[in-house]
């Protein structure tokens, strides 16, 4: 059954067989060598110098059109920005045939569709830069309407927007009509440009491992399962990439990382996407004292690359990178925000105490579950300035090397930023029988009912056995560091194409 169009949009069909009657093609040839963008003539294009202006072709969106009779301003938005144009009718019509200007321009172009230009620059006498355009070329026919976003004089925006559903499930319209948007992911990209020349500097490789693995490790999380035909197996999709890097630190690489799309099949929220973007980094002979240093020369490094300052401002709260961050171990944080010491509670009095708190615990969660849970609830989200939890209890940590110097714990440390994790990193794990027993004592919580337990992977074990050096590692969790970096509330606001509940119909 066909979808009842709008008045809006048969207007444009209307206009779109117009053009096509008159013996235009509406979606012509791809090719239209541009030379210029609308935001290097505003920053370049000055009257007494004007070489280099004198015949520019541009490409874009037509969003406005003031229609003068012979002549007519317009607005081109592309990839930069927005320039004034002026259309001359007998400029773009030099002879008799007046069509171009008097039917398709005036009456058949629409806001939205694509249009191509030569012309020059010059100042208006309201002192306005504008294109005068000499050729006019229609690109490509938009057949739905845009939604009008309108700021006037004083900078004020009307009619925003700002429909979450709207944005994030339509993000092709999101983009064009909310110019900000396009700059939160080109920071984006602006942050992995700056990680990659960091780790890149130090010597580390980026490499690719499996997002389709016969077995799910690297963390604690209930995966995605699937099914390949012609192998007859089970398959999931990758809820880390850990234990496959750590694979190639046993084969000799003293420093790996990958940007992973990872997978988990968990709850939602404003920072919780089922398929996420993380960074691990294994490197050999290091430790996790020396990674959190590495982090903080990091994460001050990002800052500085996208605004000049350590200083980004997040919400209501400035958010200072500057090193070195404050630190507490994770029965330190736990003491101080709840006022009771519970390094040596037994398992039932931890449950027991996080009951008296009214932190929601059951008894499928072993001892580190518990832990986990009352630093989530109690501790986190007091954490706004960066800060590092370190010293793990070792029932939370199952790849994670057992502490030197303190009996129980582990050399773990987690990122706290705004009150989220940003990364979590450790000492890894490489005495292969210790993490043989680790790795049954998650297969009992799974017996327990801990649906987001490890599995044992005997391929990994006997990877350990051919012997890893002493390794740390370090997961960045991307999309919550983009979210800090550029400032926004949601996961979904640093996503593209974010996850979302099928359309009603």
């Amino acid at each position: 059954m066909s979808r009842q169009l709008s008045e809006q949009e048969q207007i444009r069909r209307d206009n779109l067989q117009a053009i096509i009657d008159l013996g235009l093609s509406p979606y012509p040839s791809p090719s239209f060598p541009i030379n210029a963008n609308a935001k290097d003539i505003k920053a370049n294009f000055t009257p007494e110098k004007p070489e280099g202006y004198q015949e520019v072709i541009l490409a874009g969106r037509l969003m406005s059109r003031r229609i003068m009779g012979k002549a007519s301003f317009a607005e081109l938005m592309d990839s930069t920005g927005r320039i004034q144009i002026y259309v001359s009718r007998d400029d773009i019509c030099p002879d008799e045939d007046k069509t171009l200007y008097n039917t398709v321009f005036k009456k058949l172009l629409d806001l939205g569709d694509f249009i191509g230009i030569k012309g020059f620059a010059f100042f208006t006498k309201m002192g306005e830069l504008t294109i005068h355009v000499k050729e006019l070329t229609l690109l490509s026919k938009s057949l739905r309407p845009l939604p009008v976003v309108k700021t006037d004089a004083e900078g004020q925006v009307h009619d925003a927007v700002s429909d979450p559903e709207l944005r994030y499930r339509q993000r092709y319209v999101d983009l064009v009509i909310n110019p900000d948007v396009r700059n939160v992911f080109r920071q984006r990209t602006q942050i992995y440009t700056t990680m990659r020349n960091f780790l890149n500097e130090r010597g580390y490789l980026e490499v690719e491992t499996p997002i389709l693995q016969p077995l799910y490790g690297g963390a604690a999380a209930r995966p995605f399962k699937t099914h390949h035909n012609t192998l007859d197996m089970t398959l999931y999709l990758r809820i880390a990439n850990e234990l496959y890097l750590k694979r190639l630190i046993v084969g000799g690489y003293e420093g790996v990382y990958e940007f992973s799309k990872d997978f988990r099949n968990e709850g939602m929220s404003r920072f919780h996407n089922p398929e996420f973007t993380q960074i691990e980094l294994y490197v050999a002979y290091k430790d996790y004292e020396w990674m959190m240093s590495m982090t903080e020369e990091l994460m001050e490094k990002i800052a500085m690359d996208l605004y000049g300052t350590t200083e980004v401002q997040v919400g209501e709260n400035l958010i200072n990178f500057k090193r070195p961050w404050k630190r507490y171990t994770m029965y330190e944080a736990i003491e101080h925000f709840t006022g009771t010491d519970i390094s040596n509670m037994t398992e039932e009095q931890m449950f027991a105490f996080a009951k008296s708190i009214h932190v929601e615990v059951d008894k499928s969660m072993g001892r580190g579950k518990i832990i986990d849970e009352i630093f989530g609830e109690k501790c986190e989200s007091h954490l706004i300035q960066p800060t590092f939890i370190t010293d793990y209890p070792v029932e939370m940590s199952p790849l994670a090397k057992k502490h030197r110097s303190k009996e129980g714990l582990v050399e773990r440390f987690e990122a706290i930023c705004n009150g989220k994790e940003i990364c979590n990193g450790f000492s890894e794990l490489n005495d292969p029988i210790d993490q043989r027993a680790r790795f049954e004592e998650q297969l009992e919580l799974g017996k327990r009912g801990d649906d987001e337990a490890m599995v044992l992977d005997e391929d990994f074990l006997r990877a350990l056995e051919y012997g890893m050096p002493p390794t740390v590692g370090i997961g960045i969790g991307m999309d919550r560091l983009s979210m800090i970096m550029t400032n926004q509330p949601s996961i979904q606001d640093v996503l593209f194409f974010p996850q979302m509940k099928p359309e009603a119909t």
